[in-house]
């Protein structure tokens, strides 16, 4: 049993819900042309992607994530 304000019932979707990516290319067009971020990033539950900032883009303005294949 966990003690009482150390987990909450949200938590436990996270590792379902939220998609991290170390390298990746976000977009805000169909034609890969409008490049919003490149590197790491978090998509979460609800739409928004986190960059490492802290700063959230909304699901509006992304149309895509492109993950970068990792090399062996």
């Amino acid at each position: 049993m966990l003690p009482a304000g150390t987990s909450s019932i949200f938590d436990w979707g996270d590792d379902y819900f939220v998609k991290e990516y170390r390298n990746a290319t976000v977009y805000g067009d169909r034609e890969a042309e409008d490049l919003l971020h490149e590197g790491e990033v978090r998509v979460l539950a609800n739409g928004w992607v986190e960059l490492p900032t802290g700063r959230l883009l909304s699901p509006d303005a992304v149309h895509h994530v492109d993950p970068v294949p990792v090399e062996d």
